[in-house]
């Protein structure tokens, strides 16, 4: 296994010890190790492409990883109350047309090659950021109704909403190539 695979893995594994922390509000170990997670989203990709250690396992994996931290993060936060329910909602939501429409292709024996977008990339780092700073909150008895939390919150919804929609012209593209091919 490549290391920037072993560094996926090792997020996804810190999934279930994050979510623990934060229920048990372990605001600053939670912090630590959000944020080791969250930069080792940088450096896999970094390892990967900067050394050729780009893998098909890899093109699944990261994210995978990043997914399943992200929701996983955002909704025991909206289950506490610390992020508003309708954005997490439409995170997962997003998520799951994603995660469906993949389905769909894969059921079509469409050929696929995951590959974010520029706009899912920036997404992502939004929602990095706005959970950091949500358990940073937390963590320092900072004020949680701040403007800048607001701000993020707000990036995040927008990021959310575009690149889902991005991801779905895409896959309506696909869809209708394979709608007019012929048996």
């Amino acid at each position: 296994m490549t290391l920037p695979n072993m560094i996926s893995l090792a997020r996804l594994l810190s999934v279930p010890f994050t979510v623990w922390l934060i229920m048990i509000d372990q605001w600053r170990m939670a912090l630590v190790i959000f944020c080791l997670a969250g930069l080792s989203d940088a450096v896999d990709g970094f390892l990967a492409k900067r050394f050729g250690m780009e893998s098909r396992l890899g093109q699944y994996l990261d994210p995978i990883a990043d997914k399943t931290l992200l929701v996983s993060i955002f909704i025991v936060l909206g289950v506490q109350q610390h992020l508003p329910l309708w954005l997490v909602i439409l995170v997962v939501s997003r998520d799951i047309l994603i995660v469906g429409g993949l389905f769909l292709l894969f059921i079509f024996d469409q050929p696929y090659e995951p590959r974010p977008f520029l706009l899912s990339k920036i997404n992502t780092a939004a929602q990095i950021i706005l959970a950091a700073t949500v358990i940073a909150t937390m963590a320092f008895a900072l004020d949680p109704s701040a403007v800048y939390v607001h701000l993020l919150i707000l990036t995040a919804a927008v990021t959310t909403v575009v690149s889902g929609t991005e991801y779905l012209i895409d896959w309506w593209r696909r869809m209708n190539k394979l709608e007019h091919t012929k048996l």
